[in-house]
């Protein structure tokens, strides 16, 4: 089935640049994208659908995220890191079943796929229920079995790299390639450097890709200094980690000398700004990162701390919050932006054959509606994206060519079926 897309303003990258194609046609065959110009194609297709008014741009990469973590959206509000896992989250999670982390995935999706995310790296536990959720839905997503590990347990009794080893052993390419699976360390606090270390290993020697919090807090980082004499950058350097192609979530207290050993191990740095705001850890030095050539992401974390998944909004925040806080509003550019949210988490992900619209590249985008009173008029439309678009603004979200979201509608899940079974487990779990 051949899908011409018609009328729409399309956003494509040129020598790192955005070039915007207007009243453009894309075309895709399958779930590759086989035509994209200004001129109508001479050649027929079976379908046509006309996007006057639209934006059509890559799918947007969520790098960061928690997504059964729905279910916790508003607990424990208000709270340092260590008080908010430790005393609500951890001890919460420890009652779930395996029917509420599917419920609560499905519902994650729907709120993805409805604001114009088409695959994201997740970090939780029991992940074969949300792989089942993403495989109905049709989304791509790098999941990861979050692994911790005590002084009081060897490595080869740690449960939780079983399981990681065997999700990566049995789904890793499942459902066409939609579903990668890598490695976690949830932090260097909750782990010891035994069980970073024997993992780490065994990642590199699957080549795999490693999943990980960095420096979060800013008493996450002085703790590991006191215990080990380093960051947990350099730890995890020293431990063998970053030999494998390594996502580092937050990077909020990294220094200079950290951001030298990202640079130097190729690791891909996830900005979370609503998590990090929300919770009183700081602000990321983005702009170093970039400067100094990191592959810089953007995430939203899970909806326990932030609380929706909404990237549009992470890619606002980004835009002015570093800003605020410099006095300089020259830095963190809007076009950075869209890159992190896009090709650069195409990158982190493992996926280059998505991630920007070119002849070639899978059919993963989504369409942005500009005929709304607070998108007129649209002079700059990176700009556009980091300072005005909403997610009630995504009309399109098409992943390998099918579209999963038009309009309000679901294409493949029944929301309304899913909202009535989250709604039943939660109360199940909280009554």
């Amino acid at each position: 089935m051949k899908l011409l897309l018609k009328h729409a303003d399309i956003l494509v990258l040129e020598n790192n640049t955005w070039k915007t194609l207007k009243d453009a046609y894309l075309g895709v065959d399958g779930d590759t994208i086989c035509y994209l110009s200004e001129e109508r194609p001479k050649d027929g297709f079976d379908r046509e659908k006309d996007l006057r008014g639209k934006l059509l741009i890559p799918g947007l990469i969520n790098c960061h995220c928690h997504s059964p973590m729905v279910f916790l959206r508003g607990i424990g509000s208000d709270l340092n890191l260590q008080d908010w896992l430790f005393h609500y989250i951890f001890p919460t999670e420890a009652k779930w079943t395996d029917k509420a982390i599917k419920a609560a995935s499905y519902l994650s999706i729907l709120e993805m796929l409805s604001s114009g995310i088409t695959s994201f790296s997740d970090m939780y536990y029991r992940c074969e229920n949300t792989i089942e959720a993403l495989c109905e839905a049709g989304m791509k997503a790098n999941i990861t079995r979050s692994t911790q590990g005590r002084p009081d347990l060897p490595f080869e009794k740690n449960q939780d790299c079983r399981e990681g080893i065997a999700l990566f052993d049995r789904f890793n390419g499942f459902n066409g390639g939609k579903i990668k699976i890598d490695f976690c360390i949830h932090a260097e606090y909750t782990n010891t450097p035994e069980t970073i270390e024997a993992y780490s290993r065994i990642c590199f020697e699957k080549k795999g890709r490693m999943h990980l919090h960095l420096s979060e807090t800013k008493q996450e980082h002085l703790e590991c200094i006191q215990k080990f004499g380093m960051t947990p950058t350099a730890l995890f350097e020293k431990l063998g980690t970053f030999r494998s192609p390594t996502t580092a979530a937050h990077c909020v207290w990294v220094s200079d000398e950290d951001i030298d050993i990202l640079k130097a191990n190729g690791v891909s740095p996830v900005h979370c700004p609503s998590s990090n705001m929300k919770i009183g850890s700081g602000f990321a030095p983005i702009q170093k990162m970039l400067d100094r050539g990191l592959n810089v992401t953007i995430g939203t974390d899970g909806a326990a701390s932030n609380n929706n998944l909404n990237m549009l909004e992470e890619m606002h925040l980004a835009a002015i919050i570093h800003n605020g806080y410099t006095g300089d509003p020259t830095i963190v550019k809007p076009a950075d932006l869209l890159k992190m949210a896009t090709i650069n988490g195409a990158r982190l992900q493992g996926r280059e054959d998505t991630g920007e619209l070119r002849v070639g590249k899978k059919a993963d985008l989504v369409a942005i509606d500009f005929d709304k009173p607070h998108m007129i008029p649209a002079f700059d439309y990176p700009a556009m994206l980091a300072y005005s678009a909403q997610d009630s603004d995504v009309y399109l979200t098409m992943i390998d060519g099918k579209i999963l979201y038009e309009n309000g509608e679901y294409k493949t899940l029944d929301a309304e079926k899913i909202m009535s079974e989250a709604r039943r487990e939660l109360h199940t779990l909280y009554r």
